[in-house]
This record gives C-alpha cells, sequence and structure tokens, in this order.
C-alpha cells in the first residue's frame, strides 16, 4: 500500500515542514471556526438582527483590509516565523479575552466589536505571513500548487466541522468554551514551528518607506495582468455574493426554525462542499483549464443560491448547501494558486496582501451590505439576487478571460499550461 505522500493527491506531504505546517494550522482552523461560528450566534441571540451580524464580520474582516498591505510589506521585510509566533500569541490574548467577557456576563455588543476590530489587525499581519510561509516549507516546487490546495481543502474542512462542534458545545456548555478551545489551537501552531528544520533566516534589510514598498506590489501587478483580473473577480465576488453567509442565521432560526445546533449544520454542509471542491483541485490533473473550472463553479454557485433561497425543507437545503461550498472556495482557492506560483518570491507577502484585500476589503463591506437588504426584503429574497449576480459576474469574466488569452498569450495562467511549466518559467 502507497504511503498517502506517494499518492498524487497527497504528495506536498513529501516535505516534513509542510506536514508539521499542515497540522499546526488545521488544528488553528478548527478552533478559528468554532469561534466565529460562536461570535456570530451570540451576536443574534442578543440583537436578532442581521444587520448587526453583518456589523460583527465587518468589525472582524474591514482592519483586515486596511492592515493587510502593512502586513504583507512586514512578510517581505521581516522573519515569518516570528511574525507568526508573535500573531498566536495576540490571537490567544484575544479569545481569552473573550472567555472573560462571558464568564463575568459582560458580553455586551460594543466589547465584541473591539475585540472583533482586534482580531482583524492580528489577521492583517498573520495571513500574510502564513500564506507566503507555504513557499518556504514545501521542500520541492513543484508541488506548491498541491500544497496550496491541500491547505485551503483543510480550511474547508474545519469551516465543515469547526460549526458544527461549535453548535454542539454552544448547546451543552456555551461561548466561553468554544473561545476557551480556540484560545488553545493556537499554541498548536506554535509548536509546529518549533518542530520544523529550519534554514538560518537570512536577513532582509529595506530602507524604502513601507508606503513605497506597498506601491511597488500595485507596480508588480501592471506586469502581471492576469493575476489582476482574477483578484477583481474575486472582488466583486466577495462584495456581491460571497457575504450570503451573513443571513444564514436567519434561516437556521426563522425560515427553518432551529437552534445553534441548526446553524452549525448549515455551515457544515456549505463546508462540506468545500472540501469537495479542493480535494477535486488538488486531484486534478496538470494542464487542467483552470478558466473553464472557474467559470462552471461560479455558475454553480449562482445556481444553488437561487435554489437554497427558494427551498423551505431542511434536508433539501442542506444538500443545495453542499453544492453552495463547492462554488465558493474555488474562487479563492485558484486566485492563491497563481499568485502563490506566479509571483516573485520578493514580492510574494504583497502581491498576497493585495489578494487578501479583494476579500478582507470586499466582504466585510458586502456583509453590512447584505444585512440591510435582508432586513428589507427578507433573507430568502437575498440570496437568490446574490446568486443571479454570480451567474451574470461569471458570464462576464468568461468573456474578459477568453479575450485576455487571445491578446496576452504569454501571460495567461489560465491556459493549459501547467502548474510546473509555470513555477519552472518564474523560476
Amino acid at each position: 500500500m502507497k504511503k498517502p505522500s506517494e499518492l498524487n493527491i497527497f504528495r506536498a506531504f513529501r516535505s516534513s515542514n509542510y506536514t508539521l505546517y499542515f497540522i499546526g494550522r488545521s488544528v488553528s482552523q478548527f478552533g478559528t471556526w468554532m469561534q466565529r461560528t460562536a461570535v456570530i450566534w451570540v451576536v443574534y441571540s442578543m440583537t436578532h438582527s442581521a444587520f448587526l451580524i453583518g456589523v460583527t464580520i465587518f468589525a472582524e474582516q474591514f482592519p483586515s483590509f486596511i492592515f493587510s498591505f502593512v502586513g504583507g510589506v512586514a512578510a517581505d521585510r521581516y522573519n515569518r516565523y516570528r511574525i507568526i509566533r508573535i500573531t498566536q500569541i495576540a490571537s490567544i490574548i484575544q479569545s481569552l479575552l473573550l472567555v472573560i467577557l462571558v464568564i463575568t456576563g459582560h458580553m455586551i455588543i460594543w466589547m465584541i466589536l473591539v475585540l472583533s476590530v482586534i482580531l482583524g489587525i492580528i489577521n492583517a499581519f498573520d495571513i500574510p505571513a502564513r500564506q507566503s510561509l507555504i513557499h518556504e516549507v514545501v521542500a520541492d516546487q513543484a508541488d506548491l500548487p498541491n500544497a496550496v490546495s491541500l491547505t485551503t481543502a483543510m480550511a474547508s474542512l474545519a469551516q465543515m466541522l469547526g460549526p458544527a462542534l461549535s453548535g454542539i458545545v454552544l448547546n451543552a456548555f456555551g461561548a466561553a468554551v468554544c473561545f476557551l478551545i480556540n484560545a488553545a489551537s493556537f499554541g498548536a501552531v506554535m509548536l509546529s514551528l518549533m518542530l520544523m528544520t529550519l534554514p538560518p533566516p537570512k536577513p532582509k534589510i529595506s530602507e524604502k518607506k513601507i508606503l513605497n514598498e506597498f506601491r511597488e506590489g500595485f507596480v508588480y501587478l501592471e506586469k502581471a495582468r492576469v493575476i489582476r483580473l482574477i483578484i477583481l473577480m474575486l472582488a466583486l465576488l466577495s462584495l456581491l455574493v460571497l457575504p450570503y453567509n451573513t443571513v444564514l442565521p436567519v434561516f437556521a432560526k426563522i425560515i427553518f426554525k432551529g437552534d445553534a445546533s441548526t446553524f452549525g449544520y448549515i455551515n457544515s454542509f456549505i463546508g462540506a462542499g468545500a472540501v469537495a471542491a479542493t480535494i477535486y483541485i488538488a486531484s486534478r490533473k496538470t494542464g487542467s483549464n483552470l478558466k473553464q473550472i472557474l467559470f462552471v463553479s461560479t455558475i454553480i454557485l449562482g445556481i444553488a443560491l437561487i435554489c437554497f433561497g427558494l427551498v423551505k425543507n431542511f434536508p433539501s437545503a442542506m444538500v443545495i448547501a453542499v453544492l453552495v461550498g463547492f462554488g465558493s472556495i474555488v474562487p479563492f482557492t485558484i486566485s492563491n494558486i497563481i499568485v502563490q506560483s506566479e509571483s516573485e518570491p520578493h514580492m510574494r507577502g504583497r502581491v498576497i496582501s493585495i489578494l487578501l484585500m479583494a476579500m478582507f476589503g470586499m466582504v466585510p463591506l458586502g456583509s453590512v451590505i447584505t444585512g440591510a437588504v435582508s432586513q428589507r426584503i427578507g433573507a430568502p429574497i437575498t440570496v437568490v439576487v446574490q446568486g443571479i449576480i454570480a451567474v451574470m459576474l461569471a458570464l462576464v469574466f468568461v468573456k474578459f478571460l477568453t479575450g485576455y488569452k487571445k491578446q496576452y498569450p504569454k501571460a495567461d495562467l489560465l491556459s493549459n499550461e501547467t502548474e510546473e511549466e509555470i513555477i519552472e518559467r518564474v523560476g
């Protein structure tokens, strides 16, 4: 029987450093989704407002948008391992503060929002460092696309199981235990870093100002126009479509007449679809037409959201939720693969930060808009409209991408060029 690392879908595990990275981050992802689910449910239970759910998501993610350029520059300037250690300690403190608020009975909305803002600032430094670190912990750079896909697959699995576990823990023990589990999960990341065999850190000295270095990232994107086009599509999806999760508590409590467990199950079935999507991407043959995958998955997302908004039967809605999850994860996964494969090492942190800005800037804004709109027209109609928008974006961008291929054939990453050829060309 072949070892997992000998199978094509798990080939990135040939690198021991990546295996440690994968394990540590996986544990942390489970804790993150447990806390995120608990925070959203607590806010909705206290306020019964979809708009305030959107504000809570905004409070966590928009600071990441504001400070991500600083985090991207920091990831290129300084030791990424040290940055991650610092962010893990800060995340532990943030989670423990939530525990204290619950235990002392001082769980007030404005305090939750303040701690959400703090978490967003932490993530602005943590995520660019962790994303760009993948390139360093993979021994064979030909395994990089597989490593990105596996990492995203595990994040999706955490999205599937974390909320379900959070729902069970919420009903049995309360939100404080969810926050405490998340605080403990960050220790796994720190332990994995300690066990890695790392080369001596190379000194990174730069006399340039932070804003100048970040500006260089946008100048760099002028030469990588396909990356810029993909980031634009991801930004529009993040603003207008992906914030559908803002109204999921409304579906759980009002449409399906459930509780915290129901909310957890909805997220879990969406996560199941996301896992299926990322496993598919990780196991696909080299030379796959990424443009076609992106187009079809966005169409699937749109149609699934339309159906989810119209269906009132819970079991049927969960089947559709799997398709929603499948269509949701592909855009970010493919974008991440392109950025990781194409960006030059000295620019990788900044380009990743721009990619993250496309999500962290648009998703929180979209969450506020989605929450406000759903207050007026209802959650089901809001989701149906988002599905229609997804289909329209797919039809528009597939035309742009096709036209772009004819105009810039050498730069088109969405052609049949394999990931290995991309990496070899980039060096």
